[in-house]
């Protein structure tokens, strides 16, 4: 038999080239994902950048620690402890010490990121003057970069200031040095010193009271230390979903390309069979071919992702998806995974098809050769339904238990597959009815055409089920996908519509915070009724061992109640006060009257009465809590609700006047919901496209190889179309017809997927006290539809156009 699998091998190499195509592609998808993967699973030690040359750094604490049962639990304060007094007195007399301080400036041309400190910490980073020199006075400064040049003024949103030097940028950060007097009256607080002394001294000094950093702890002082892991971190994530719907797709398609080439061999089988062959010796062979096809495909799948790995990594790096060093690591695993991954899925996926064929008595393999007389074998019909019943039952219990689940981005991600899958592996059983439903209309109109294309189509339920299962699976997932998102989206601005009553929302500059003066000013704006809200946070023990952190606002109840209306389910909002909080009923302990001990933004332990409960809706409705209960945290939203009688555009007019010129910003209550209408982070929306694009394109590719193997078997029946009359047009538009048919019921079994998966997380919504709204991506389903109609169209006429060249007669004795 070991002959008989290589000669099947040379004389059908149509058919194996399919199977090598779709294995060989799958397999450099899953070395690619996994190189990627396995490269961003650590981040390298960086070494301090704006404190380089300090020798020692103190910095307050910025880290709640709470000790449990199970070890202290840490998490990062929304509002970093300032060093007191007392504090930097200890220091100074130490030796030489220099205060450090940051804030946000905005400037017409500036970069969007501009950050000012006293000149005096430029030294430490070191900064070189390129150009002018120091400042000397409150209206100078010195610039890192070329963006503005010596006697430039700069009109500020901290003053204006003239240029007088230029300095040599150190790629961290785009800043504006002021003198060390001016920036302090700009931010008083000190958070960091730049301390020359000895770093025992220093630490016996401080104790407790705040950090002390030397070497490469020094980087810690940085304004993001944790920027490249956290990237990395969320590269992670991006890599190992994108690497699972790969594995899916790539396993899926596989499968069912080897399933299908199996299958189109029937009559060899049948052949075999009456030849004396026994069904072991049928499995060996098919086997022994899936093996040589396997293996070659795969190791040229590894050869392929060796070279596609440094460009998907060179192209996240170059859309800001990773930090500017992220290469490809030397890592041989993911390898080895996709390689014998590829094999074994190239052994099962043939296997599978074989067993029925070796198994069939040789009279009726020969009977079945010829139409397909069974559409769902016993195997898949129990996988599909074992399937359908596992992706139902664990969305019930998810409803039952935990509905914010199906809110999560790894829920929304990975539940599809399930349902995907169980679908495309009974779609026999409602392909041949649909494909009659869809040319019910043609196959009455005048000539055979529409009657050809509806017999052919339900009696290759195989071939139509191989062409729409990766078709099924593309608009499935961009359906699923891009419309959990778009339904989450939706419901997130529908909460914040209802939330919302001000009639104005006052927002300051981008990175800054209102003033104590701005304030004022705009309570003192005739018809307004002024609510200021800052942003915060709190932490809460859970089960004694794990500190939630839950981000909050602090409002003043009163004036809170006439700009917002919250969502409640107990309570009132009139009742907080400096001595309570408000929940949701996320929280473990959310009933009113009940005292909860948190954790303040600033890190400081109070235990308050829960003053009202809010619905649990998308994940938005956080806490709530008074200014005292908001220590560090400056106003950055003000919202403004109109007094009996008030002229909108008197007020809103008043309001400019008071906020100022490029201090702020004053939009109605729709232009504030639409300029902060929620939408999927970057780091999402890329990853999806990626994820999606794969698919596409490997879905794309799959459709192709499928089609052009399904065509090279059906030579024979198209010549003897054209024996009987048939033009060479007419065979063609045939064929092209056949290929739109299978694809219009691939989209439409991927549709109904996509809408019950998205039924799911309606149904979370709705629980969840939310106002959902099913959002179908129709844009992103059309394109993919016609793209994949577009390669079918053409991967079925192509091949029938160049066999077709030949004369009838001839076409009519070849097999392949």
């Amino acid at each position: 038999m070991l002959s008989v699998a290589l000669r099947t091998l040379r004389t059908r190499w149509v058919t194996f080239t399919g199977s090598f195509v779709a294995l060989s592609l799958g397999v450099a998808l899953l070395a690619v994902m996994g190189l990627a993967l396995a490269s961003s699973a650590a981040a390298p030690e960086r070494g301090p950048d704006r404190f380089a040359a300090a020798p020692v750094v103190v910095k307050g604490q910025d880290t709640l620690r709470v000790p449990t049962p199970n070890g202290d639990r840490t998490a990062r304060l929304a509002h970093p402890r300032p060093l007191s007094a007392a504090t930097v007195a200890e220091v100074r007399k130490l030796g030489p010490v220099v205060a450090d301080r940051s804030f946000a400036v905005r400037a017409a041309g500036a970069p969007a990121d501009l950050v000012g400190h006293p000149w005096s910490t430029a030294a430490f980073a070191p900064y070189d003057l390129t150009t002018g020199r120091e400042p000397r006075t409150a209206d100078e400064a010195a610039v890192t970069g070329d963006w503005a040049r010596p006697g430039q003024r700069l009109h500020t949103d901290r003053g204006t200031v003239r240029v007088v030097g230029t300095l040599t940028p150190r790629g961290f950060e785009n800043a504006v040095f002021l003198t060390d007097a001016r920036a302090a009256e700009l931010s008083p607080p000190v958070h960091q010193l730049a301390v020359t002394a000895d770093p025992a001294a220093v630490r016996k000094a401080v104790g407790d009271r705040a950090q002390v950093l030397t070497g490469n702890a020094r980087r810690l002082a940085d304004a993001d230390p944790g920027r490249d892991s956290e990237a990395l971190t969320a590269m992670n994530a991006l890599f190992g979903t994108a690497g699972g719907v790969t594995a899916f797709v790539s396993v899926f398609v596989v499968a069912s390309t080897f399933a299908f080439a199996v299958a189109q061999r029937r009559r060899e089988f049948a052949l075999l069979r009456t030849a004396g062959a026994t069904p072991g010796q049928i499995r060996r062979t098919v086997l022994v071919e899936a093996l040589a096809v396997g293996a070659l495909a795969s190791a040229a799948g590894c050869a392929l992702g060796f070279y596609g790995a440094p460009l998907l990594a060179a192209r996240v790096a170059a859309e800001g998806l990773a930090p500017a060093w992220f290469t490809i690591g030397d890592h041989t695993w993911p390898y080895h995974a996709a390689f014998w991954t590829g094999l074994l899925v190239a052994l099962c996926g043939a296997t599978a098809a074989s067993w029925r064929a070796g198994r069939t008595a040789p009279t009726a393999a020969l009977r079945e050769s010829f139409a397909d007389s069974r559409t769902l074998t016993p195997g898949r019909l129990l996988c599909g339904t074992a399937l359908l019943l596992t992706a139902a039952v664990t969305l019930v219990l998810a409803l039952a238990g935990a509905p914010g689940d199906l809110l999560q981005r790894k829920t929304y991600i990975s539940r599809p597959m399930l349902l995907i899958t169980a679908t495309a592996l009974l779609a026999p059983l409602v392909l041949r009815p649909l494909t009659r439903l869809l040319t019910w209309l043609p196959s009455l109109l005048p000539g055979a055409g529409g009657l050809l294309v509806r017999e052919n189509t339900a009696a290759g339920v195989r071939r139509t089920a191989a062409l729409a299962a990766p078709v099924l699976v593309t608009v499935a997932l961009a359906g699923s996908l891009l419309g959990a998102t778009a339904t989450l989206n939706g419901a997130k601005a529908t909460e914040a519509s209802e939330r919302t009553t001000a009639a104005f929302v006052v927002t300051p500059a981008a990175g800054t915070a209102f003033d104590a003066a701005t304030l004022r000013a705009l309570r003192a704006v005739p018809g307004a009724e002024v609510s200021p809200t800052s942003t915060t946070a709190v932490h809460v023990l859970e089960d004694g061992v794990a500190l939630v952190r839950s981000e909050a606002r602090a409002a003043t109840p009163g004036l809170l109640a006439a700009t917002a209306r919250l969502p409640l389910t107990a309570g009132s909002t009139t009742g907080l006060d400096d001595d309570s909080i408000i929940v949701n009923e996320e929280w473990q302990r959310h009933r009113v009257g009940e005292r909860v001990r948190v954790w303040l933004g600033d890190g400081t332990p109070r235990t308050l009465r829960i003053a009202a409960v809010m619905t649990t809706g998308t994940g938005d409705n956080g806490v709530y809590v008074t200014p005292r209960n908001a220590p560090g945290a400056t106003a950055d939203r003000v919202d403004v609700a109109l007094a009996d009688g008030a002229d909108p555009a008197a007020v809103a007019t008043a309001l400019r006047r008071a906020v100022g010129t490029g201090k702020g910003q004053v939009l109605t209550r729709q232009e504030w919901l639409r300029a902060t209408a929620p939408g999927t982070h970057r780091t999402t929306r890329l990853g999806l496209l990626l994820v999606l694009g794969i698919a596409l394109l490997y879905t794309g590719i799959s459709v192709a190889n499928t089609t052009v193997m399904a065509t090279s078997d059906r030579i024979r029946d198209l010549a003897v179309l054209r024996l009987t009359g048939a033009t060479r047009w007419q065979v063609l538009r045939l064929t092209g017809a056949e290929a739109l048919t299978v694809v219009a019921a691939g989209t439409l079994l991927g549709l109904l997927a996509a809408v019950v998966n998205l039924a799911g997380m309606w149904s979370a919504l709705a629980l969840l006290s939310a106002r959902p709204a099913l959002t179908l991506p129709w844009q992103a389903l059309g394109t993919t539809a016609a793209a994949c109609a577009l390669l079918a169209v053409v991967s079925a006429t192509l091949p029938a156009a160049i066999a077709l060249r030949r004369r009838p007669v001839e076409l009519a004795g070849v097999r392949e």
